[in-house]
């Protein structure tokens, strides 16, 4: 594994600022601006919620016909092969680094199989430390999903309920 990523995300001064201020500065405005927040692990647990959610947010209905081919489109196999939503410049661009790519196994807790102890313990600090002051919970794992949504979304949408989302390294 490439660690040089990490080690960048966590530096103050490069992309892992860029990365917590990025979710802080739209999370602290999402009542001021037509804004959804969806997370990675809400999608991987149930996608086809997620795009029901979004159209009831932008105020779009679809078939059923419709729903399952957005669903198709955006499973983690398809957006993989798919070079718009994968590119592997902006890390080329923006940090130097090489064959990293956006999308990477589309599992959830992968976390757990590359970072040392010693980096997860890093990342908790430096994490505490940037996002204490906003209400986003975070989750690390699919099994607090389904403690605490019962292994799927809900409804669709979901107001004023505690959003959740996580980072994906």
């Amino acid at each position: 594994h490439d660690h040089s990523y990490f080690h960048s995300l966590l530096e103050p001064t490069v992309a892992g600022s860029l990365v917590f201020d990025h979710v802080k500065g739209w999370y602290t405005h999402q009542n001021e601006f037509n804004i959804l927040f969806l997370c990675f692990e809400e999608m991987m647990q149930d996608l086809r919620g997620t795009v029901l959610k979004i159209c009831k947010f932008i105020g779009k209905e679809l078939s059923s016909q419709e729903v399952d081919k957005v669903v198709e489109m955006s499973t983690f196999k398809n957006m993989k092969s798919d070079p718009r939503a994968n590119s592997m410049k902006t890390y080329e661009e923006c940090f130097g680094l090489k064959n990293i790519t956006h999308l990477r196994k589309g599992t959830v807790g992968d976390w757990k199989n590359i970072m040392t102890v010693s980096q997860s313990e890093r990342f908790d600090k430096i994490f505490q430390a940037q996002m204490k002051d906003i209400g986003l919970k975070f989750i690390w794992d699919l099994k607090e999903i389904q403690s605490t949504q019962h292994g799927k979304l809900q409804e669709p949408l979901q107001e004023n309920k505690e959003q959740k989302c996580s980072t994906q390294m």
